[in-house]
C-alpha cells in the first residue's frame, strides 16, 4: 500500500510558527530540536465539512505528550486552533483534509541533546493535505514484524512522539514482504498495534483490541469503543496473541488517516472469508455518521 500523491498539494502552503509559505520554500532550522533527536510530539487531525473530529483529544494528547517530555513552553490552544484556521484558509480547505500538527521543543543555540540548550521555541507546525482515508475498502494484508513496541519502563506509549524508528523499521519489513502494513508486538509477544494503527479483532460477536500498554491512546480507537457501548456491541479491551488473530472471525484497524479498514490476511492466514466482515460494515457505518454529526468548527462553509 503506496499513498498516492493528490495533485492539489502541489502548491500547498505550509505553516511554520505562524509564517504561511509555500511548501518548496517553508523550511525548520537545523538547530530545531525535531531534526536534532526527533525531539517534538505530533497529532492528525481529519476536517470534515469544515469541522475536525475530536479536536479537543487531540489537544489534550498534544500537551499532556508536550508535559510529559518537559517542554518548557506550549503554546495556548487558542493559538494553535488559530493556526489551523489560518493554514486551511490560505488552502481554501473545506472537507477531506488531513492535518499534521507538530510541537517541537524549538532550536537550540548549538547542536546537541541537552534541552537546556533550547533558548528560543517551541516550533509549531501546521502541515494540511488534500487526503481522503489511504486504506483499500477491499481488505488490508498484514505481516508480523520482528521490531516490538515499547513498553512503559522503556518509553511509555502515552507520549505521542516524533521518534517513529520503530514504526519505519517495521513498514520496511511490510513493504519487503508485500504487506500493506506490520503488526507489531509488544515484548511479551502480544499484539500491541500495526506500525500505523490501532488494531481489533471480531470473534463470536465480541470485539477485542489490545490494552494500552505497548500503544497510544488513539483517538479513533476510542470513538469505535464508544460506539461499541452505544450500540450495545460486547466489546472488550485485554491481551490478544496473534494466534487469536489468526483464528478471528474479522479483523479490522482504526486511525485518524485511514478511519477504519478491514484486515484480511496475516501472516498468510486468511481472515474470515477474506473479505471486510459485517462487524467491520456496521462499525465503519457508525463512524461515518459520527464524523458527519460531531466536531469542532474551523472553516465557516457558505
Amino acid at each position: 500500500m503506496l499513498q498516492k500523491s493528490d495533485p492539489r498539494n502541489r502548491d500547498l502552503i505550509v505553516n511554520v510558527n505562524g509564517k504561511l509559505t509555500h511548501r518548496d520554500e517553508a523550511g525548520v532550522s537545523p538547530f530545531d530540536s525535531v531534526v536534532q533527536g526527533g525531539d517534538a510530539v505530533w497529532e492528525g487531525l481529519r476536517l470534515y465539512s469544515g469541522r475536525i473530529f475530536r479536536l479537543e483529544q487531540h489537544l489534550d494528547r498534544l500537551v499532556g505528550s508536550a508535559k510529559a517530555l518537559a517542554f518548557a513552553d506550549i503554546p495556548p490552544r487558542e493559538r494553535i486552533v488559530e493556526e489551523i484556521r489560518r493554514t486551511l484558509a490560505a488552502n481554501g480547505m473545506t472537507d477531506g483534509v488531513h492535518i499534521r500538527l507538530t510541537l517541537t521543543r524549538g532550536v537550540k543555540v548549538t547542536s546537541g541533546m541537552d534541552p537546556r540548550l533550547n533558548q528560543s521555541g517551541p516550533t509549531l507546525i501546521v502541515l494540511a493535505e488534500h487526503k481522503p482515508p489511504v486504506y483499500s475498502i477491499d481488505g488490508l494484508s498484514l505481516v508480523t514484524s520482528s521490531v516490538r513496541r515499547f513498553p512503559p519502563d522503556c518509553l511509555d506509549p502515552k507520549i505521542h512522539h516524533n521518534n517513529l524508528i520503530q514504526s519505519i523499521l517495521a513498514k520496511i519489513e511490510a513493504n519487503v514482504a508485500g504487506a500493506d502494513d506490520a503488526v507489531m508486538l509488544d515484548v511479551r509477544g502480544c499484539i500491541a498495534e500495526t506500525n500505523a494503527t490501532h488494531l481489533f479483532l471480531v470473534a463470536d460477536g465480541r470485539v477485542l483490541t489490545p490494552r494500552v500498554v505497548a500503544c497510544p491512546e488513539g483517538i479513533t480507537r476510542s470513538a469505535v469503543l464508544e460506539l461499541c457501548q452505544a450500540d450495545g456491541i460486547p466489546c472488550e479491551q485485554r491481551d490478544l496473541s496473534l494466534t487469536e488473530a489468526y483464528r478471528a472471525d474479522e479483523m479490522f484497524c482504526s486511525g485518524t488517516m485511514g478511519e477504519l479498514a478491514a484486515v484480511t490476511r496475516v501472516d498468510g492466514r486468511v481472515i474470515g472469508d477474506g473479505r471486510p466482515g459485517p462487524m467491520t460494515r456496521r462499525l465503519t457505518g457508525l463512524f461515518r455518521q459520527l464524523t458527519s454529526r460531531e466536531g469542532t468548527v474551523v472553516v465557516q462553509l457558505e
